[in-house]
């Protein structure tokens, strides 16, 4: 198993090659991923190096995913001395899927949007190019995300390269065939499209420590009037007692709903990331519908008016 600083180094020598045109950025992605198999599992993580105090601030994010402390024999006190994940002394880093693959690229500069699967699925300066397997054939000699949708929403991320894959599940791992009719969608980064450049700037390596409180039913005050206002610009209603800065009820319901549109876990309450998609998120425009009565057509040309529209309902006069 690669130490960071291991990893670090490896980086460097392939953005000098990527920059002399010696390797294509894809590939140099790809082996920056593999170098990273082995390294833990942790949710809410985004590579900072795996330490007792990381493995903390996550589990006081996140309390439900208790393998961030049990998977941790420093976690209560000790060293990491002898753990598998502190190879001769020297650190990893640690990583959940979508922290994952949002590092491997952000290392070559380019920063995906979304604190979720679902988020970073959606949002349209992600990808250039977007597909579903079985239906879109997908590409080689590129890196390319792949995606896990089930049950209405996005629920695991990973990179595919040439038939394999690397994914964050149970720590970093690599398949060198693509587990069949695992993985349901895939999309192509932004800055693999033409004529983007690798940025001279160097990457930011580790997400910034979150600092949003999280609201619950029960919780009071500017901050939750605050959720409740932008709940309501986006749409969400909250009929009876609107944004009043008491979370009841009526707020439960609103953040549930949100989080179902936008392929959060719908729990009602206002976690991190949360908080962060509402910051973000922009009002769905409702379908418009319409209604025309054109009398006095044949089949044939009813048929050919219903294929010009998508939709498009034909209803026989005494329906």
């Amino acid at each position: 198993m690669n130490t960071a600083k291991q990893v670090d180094d490896l980086i460097v020598n392939l953005k000098q090659q990527v920059a002399a045109g010696g390797i294509p950025l894809s590939a140099a992605a790809w082996q920056t991923a593999l170098a990273c198999v082995g390294w833990p599992y942790v949710y809410s993580a985004w590579g900072a190096e795996c330490t007792p105090s990381e493995r903390r601030k996550r589990f006081n994010m996140c309390p439900s995913h208790t393998t961030i402390k049990t998977k941790c024999k420093a976690f209560d006190g000790g060293t990491c001395t002898g753990c598998q994940w502190y190879p001769d002394g020297q650190r990893t880093r640690c990583y959940d899927c979508r922290g994952f693959t949002d590092w491997i690229l952000k290392q070559y500069g380019f920063d995906l949007y979304g604190d979720t699967c679902g988020a970073q699925w959606n949002h349209k300066d992600n990808w250039c190019v977007k597909g579903q397997f079985g239906v879109d054939p997908i590409p080689q000699n590129v890196l390319v995300n792949i995606f896990i949708y089930k049950d209405g929403k996005f629920t695991h991320t990973g990179l595919y390269y040439n038939g394999s894959t690397c994914e964050c599940s149970s720590g970093v791992q690599y398949f060198e065939k693509m587990k069949a009719n695992r993985w349901t969608h895939w999309a192509i980064a932004a800055c693999f499209k033409s004529g983007w450049t690798m940025p001279d700037k160097e990457p930011v390596k580790e997400e910034p420590v979150a600092t949003v409180k999280t609201l619950k039913k029960g919780s009071k005050g500017e901050a939750v009037k605050k959720l409740q206002q932008r709940l309501l610009d986006l749409g969400y209603k909250l009929p009876k007692y609107g944004a009043d800065g008491d979370y009841g009820n009526e707020t439960v319901a609103a953040v549930k709903a949100f989080q179902k549109d936008w392929g959060l876990k719908q729990d009602g309450v206002a976690g991190p990331e949360t908080q962060k998609l509402l910051e973000t998120a922009v009002p769905k425009v409702p379908e418009k519908k319409y209604r025309v009565t054109i009398s006095g057509l044949t089949k044939d040309q009813k048929d050919a008016l219903v294929s010009q529209y998508k939709n498009a309902k034909v209803e026989e006069e005494g329906d």
